[in-house]
């Protein structure tokens, strides 16, 4: 029978089923961060359980970690517990901890797909909702709770229920300075934020096929802000060459074993899916969110929508975003004035994004009044920047430059913005509050970003770069 490749990975990874219906799934990698680790870690101690699999388990310091220069673990004092909490439960369980000083410091999201540490038709688990970001490799991810993580600890296996088949197919040529994230809001705006709600989701088409791998994962990022379980888009030769030569990939005989059973992680040509959608992308340009939710999005020349215009469904959601973003039906995104940019997060950290940016800012300077900064989403990420010059590109532009970690992305680590600023920002979320109280979050794309940050206002880039206006 044909089968769908979230079929393929999840039957090969199947170890059972419970009386309630949920099947037992085994788990390849694991990674914590400190944030959660903690609890998970009592519970087994309480238990007098030790970590089944401490080889197959990683964990990091990034959510409460500072960003500045010359940081320690006082830094951010509402994060000095958690911190150590970490470093103590992972020597005594033995779990390969990325440390404040480590040379592989950085986001879970970004460090495990990185160092090879996850891995085509693999399954993987994080305490992180934005777990499926590494679905961009072909594996198979997912967000699990406290109780989620301390089972999978204890046992390495994870118990879910089996979600239905989902395939977005994607297809079309993207335009100039239209990304990935572009196309994910524009998705996940058609779709609404439970659009996706109890499928896993196979990324397809024409566009994905000529994304590079830091876009599919910035593309598998995003999923879970349309309600999916889990996201991936399906390894090919792009993927191989990824992920050739990094430290926790196979070597050797083992890369052309692991290689072989690769290249048979594709869903068959006559298999079903129990929903598919299609978007296309050629004509698709910048997005930006004008609301309190990822599906309130419009394109970067769209105006804040009137309510007749938006589902009943949606109705009451656009109404309080309204009065919380300070906007009015009607009102241009582009032109309206800006406080902050961030540029970081597991969504859109990585040295692409970076590159993409510093080439927008390059010579220019941050317009007057905007705080503006850059976070990278790991430590490898900022020195294969500092490298390029990338740095200097965005501290001569006025942007901080700091030390990898979530940074702005939930303002964990205490970089928030002050009540009533309006930021627009390279995350995953624009809830209310959540980059600070009453800070005003527009969702876009490092090139979004980067142009509105020299012009003081959410901008187009294309405009921008066309006119040389800052």
């Amino acid at each position: 029978m044909p089968k769908t490749l979230f079929d393929k990975i999840w039957d090969f990874h199947r170890v059972g089923e419970r009386a309630d219906g949920r099947e037992l799934l085994y788990i390849d990698r694991h990674v914590l961060h400190e944030l959660h680790a903690h609890h998970g870690f009592a519970h087994l101690e309480k238990q007098r359980r030790p970590v089944h699999r401490p080889d197959l388990t990683f964990a990091v310091q990034d959510h409460t970690v500072a960003t500045r220069p010359g940081r320690d673990d006082d830094s951010n004092p509402s994060g000095t517990a958690f911190l150590k909490a970490m470093r103590e439960g992972t020597r005594r369980n033995g779990i390969r901890l990325f440390d404040l000083g480590d040379p592989e410091q950085g986001i879970s999201h970004v460090v495990a797909p990185e160092l090879g540490i996850v891995l085509p038709g693999a399954t993987h688990a994080v305490p992180d909702s934005h777990a499926s970001t590494v679905g961009g490799l072909g594996a198979l991810a997912f967000g699990c709770g406290t109780s989620e993580m301390t089972h999978v600890l204890a046992t390495q296996v994870m118990a879910l229920k089996r979600p239905k088949r989902l395939r977005a197919r994607l297809d079309g040529r993207l335009g100039a300075h239209v990304s990935a994230k572009d196309v994910a809001l524009r998705l996940i705006a058609e779709l609404g934020v439970a659009g996706a709600r109890g499928y896993a989701v196979e990324y397809a088409g024409s566009a994905i096929a000529a994304m590079p791998i830091e876009q599919r994962m910035t593309l598998c990022n995003l999923n879970i802000e349309m309600g999916g379980r889990s996201g991936f888009v399906a390894p090919d030769d792009a993927t191989f060459g990824w992920l050739a030569g990094r430290p926790y990939a196979p070597k050797g005989a083992t890369w052309d074993q692991a290689l072989a059973y690769w290249r048979t992680l594709v869903s068959d040509d006559d298999a079903e899916f129990d929903r598919e959608v299609t978007l296309d992308c050629s004509a698709l340009e910048p997005q930006i969110s004008w609301g309190t939710d990822p599906s309130q999005v419009v394109g970067i020349s769209g105006r804040v929508p009137d309510p007749a215009a938006i589902d009943g469904s949606r109705r009451a959601a656009a109404e309080s975003a309204y009065a919380y973003m300070g906007l009015s039906p009607g009102t241009p995104l582009a032109g309206l004035p800006i406080d902050r940019v961030f540029i970081g997060s597991c969504t859109n950290s990585r040295l692409p994004d970076l590159e993409v940016a510093a080439a927008i800012v390059r010579g220019r300077r941050v317009a007057a009044g905007v705080t503006a900064m850059v976070v990278p989403g790991s430590s490898s990420v900022k020195r294969e920047a500092e490298a390029a010059g990338l740095d200097r590109v965005f501290r001569d532009a006025g942007f901080f430059w700091g030390e990898s970690g979530c940074s702005m992305c939930a303002g964990g680590n205490g970089d928030r913005g002050a009540p009533g600023e309006r930021c627009v920002s390279t995350t995953n979320r624009n809830f209310e509050n959540r980059q600070g109280v009453k800070v005003r979050t527009h969702l876009a794309s490092p090139a979004t970003a980067a142009a509105s940050a020299l012009a003081g206002r959410i901008a187009d880039v294309r405009q921008v770069l066309l006119t040389g206006a800052a």
